[in-house]
């Protein structure tokens, strides 16, 4: 067969980054999706198996976290064009580079009328839902909150957990707290205002989450719990959902930079799951 290349692309897609801008106490989340595309002169790895001119996928990605721990800020524009120009320059056999990167809006909280300096959410990503049973014994009226992203990005750890052959994860005081808050609260009797009153529920958690130390995602799910049924006497039990969305520090010491827990890989899978149900004592 006599085969002619008639166009050819590669990049590296899916590099998703995360970085902590800090201004003294004020913290400002950056998180991006990165797809970097190059084209140029590497016809020659398609048609004979010749590798000389290929950037490795890898680079790419490295590249990416690398150059996000000195110039990724608040303007993505720059940054993207920093990334394709660094392409370009570096290696001539790349005639074009083409970047991609979308943002993952963080939303400071809102605690008690003041933006909080560490404490984020998705907002416009949440769903509140109500769900309403009746049979011939009464009504069963749920309601809360489905896939809630929030993030703190100090003031949680987790110390103090055993250990064996198979355990390699570190014990840690400073962390980044991320997870995706499904509650559903249970009404035992009908509230003034269901609108206030969810919005009581939600607004005292969110509180608890923001401004208390984290020991551990259970600890904070218990105590989040426990300010909903404080927020609302009407509610007689809260179930809660908090898969923990992991931020992994990137190793940046392969490339002689320090990571000062500021540049992290955020993942979704696997990720750890905390439920339980809390109700009054």
């Amino acid at each position: 067969m006599n085969a002619k290349l008639l166009g050819h692309r590669y990049g590296k897609s899916l590099v998703r980054v995360l970085k902590v801008l800090r201004d003294g106490p004020t913290h400002t989340i950056k998180e991006l999706t990165v797809a970097v595309s190059l084209e140029g002169d590497f016809e020659s790895s398609y048609t004979s198996g010749d590798n000389s001119k290929v950037v490795a996928t890898d680079t790419m990605k490295n590249t990416v976290n690398a150059l996000a721990k000195e110039h990724l800020g608040l303007e993505n524009e720059r940054f993207a064009m920093l990334l394709a120009r660094h392409f370009t320059s570096k290696y001539p056999q790349v005639q074009r580079a083409t970047v991609e990167a979308t943002e993952r809006v963080w939303e400071r909280m809102q605690i008690a009328g003041k933006a909080h300096p560490h404490s984020f959410s998705q907002a416009q990503q949440a769903r509140p839902f109500t769900r309403v049973s009746v049979d011939a014994v009464g009504a069963n009226i749920e309601s809360g909150i489905k896939d809630l992203l929030v993030l703190k990005s100090t003031g949680s750890g987790f110390e103090g957990f055993p250990r064996c052959e198979f355990t390699t994860l570190s014990e840690t005081q400073e962390r980044i707290f991320a997870t995706s808050l499904t509650a559903t609260w249970t009404y035992l009797a009908d509230p003034p205002d269901y609108v206030a009153s969810n919005a009581a529920i939600l607004s005292a958690m969110l509180r608890l989450f923001a401004e208390n130390y984290s020991p551990s995602v259970q600890t904070t799910l218990f105590e989040m719990g426990g300010a909903a049924l404080v927020a609302c006497a009407e509610i007689s039990r809260i179930q809660l959902a908090m898969p923990n969305k992991h931020c992994l520090r990137i190793d940046l010491a392969p490339f002689g930079i320090e990571n000062h827990n500021e540049l992290f890989v955020p993942t979704d899978e696997p990720h750890g799951l905390i439920e339980a149900t809390i109700g009054r004592g």
